[in-house]
């Protein structure tokens, strides 16, 4: 194919889009006048056109990007309608550990396989947005070897692939007005790698509920369950609900910050509330994560993603005055 015939291989909302070896996690806040609101979604609508005039520079840099919408800034729009399970994200204040709620009226999940390529896009994403939003939290994740976490353990190893990546991860019929749209929740987790290395490979394995080596399923020693149980949920005949993780390693060794961003969409937004409140709160109750032990969500926020077409046309119709 010459030039002319190349284009971007992914529009922006395509949750499916490969996960990469660097993204960005940016989530922001909508000033309070008409005015911010009006440009920030000005820039949110023509989001698709910045992915294309950034990603056309390197077909082979995947470029791709997905924005969310937080409840907040939805009840902004003066719309009637709304994504049927929107809600800010419910802290959970559990007996030992609390996964708080933390403000966000964008997201901004940027990929790429260059890491340059991320830069640029944000760079000229702000350009656009002006003094329209402030930043609540921006993190630069990396893929870690062979798609590790920072405690070493294999992440993601469950998400759904082929025709079940579109059931797990789109909304159907049971939302018409927002079919193919997504949920996504977002939380920044911080390791006490101290602690962690401190363990034996065994500990760490019947915390993680894998091997570390190869990443085999091992079972749980009851009551405590594993990460990958609690993480599990499933209906009455014992099916799995899956969601698609896109977490990523971040650190800065010369800070001495190591984590992991927690990226889940779904079609059910439930699924993954239920999730966060058994790890949290414990199944059997009392008996918690054990991961959570070494690691402290810093935050926590939920956004719908709206498809494509529903984010090009979702500044029409608002005003400044």
């Amino acid at each position: 194919m010459d030039a002319a015939g190349r284009r971007v291989p992914f529009d922006a909302q395509q949750v499916d889009a490969p996960l990469s070896r660097s993204a960005v996690f940016l989530t922001v806040t909508i000033g309070p006048t008409p005015e911010q609101l009006k440009t920030a979604l000005e820039v949110v609508a023509g989001i698709d056109d910045l992915v294309k005039s950034v990603g056309f520079r390197d077909l082979g840099a995947n470029l791709s990007c997905i924005v969310g919408i937080g409840s907040g800034a939805w009840d902004r729009l003066g719309r009637s309608d709304r994504p049927a399970e929107l809600h800010p994200f419910a802290a959970i204040a559990g007996p030992k550990h609390t996964a708080p709620s933390t403000p966000g009226d964008l997201l901004f999940h940027i990929r790429a396989e260059r890491p340059d390529f991320c830069f640029e896009f944000e760079r000229l994403l702000f350009e656009q947005l002006g003094d329209s939003v402030e930043v609540v939290d921006e993190v630069n994740g990396f893929r870690y070897f062979d798609a590790r976490d920072l405690l070493g353990f294999v992440d993601g190893t469950a998400n759904p692939t082929g025709r079940g990546m579109a059931d797990a991860t789109l909304i159907g019929d049971e939302d018409e007005a927002f079919a193919g749209g997504s949920y996504v929740v977002v939380q920044k987790y911080l390791h006490d790698l101290g602690t962690w290395n401190a363990m034996t490979t065994e500990q760490q394995e019947a915390v993680i509920g894998r091997r570390k080596a190869d990443d085999l399923e091992l079972d749980d020693t009851e009551p405590q369950r594993a990460h990958k149980t609690l993480a599990t949920i499933t209906d009455d005949d014992g099916n799995e609900f899956d969601i698609l993780r896109d977490n990523m390693p971040f650190g800065s060794p010369a800070a001495g910050e190591y984590g992991t961003y927690f990226i889940g969409y779904t079609r059910r937004l439930w699924v993954i509330e239920r999730m966060l409140q058994r790890m949290f709160l414990g199944d059997p109750p009392g008996f918690h994560d054990r991961i959570l032990d070494v690691s402290s969500a810093v935050t926590g926020a939920t956004f719908f993603v709206p498809s494509l077409q529903l984010l090009e046309g979702i500044a029409d119709g608002l005003t400044t005055s």
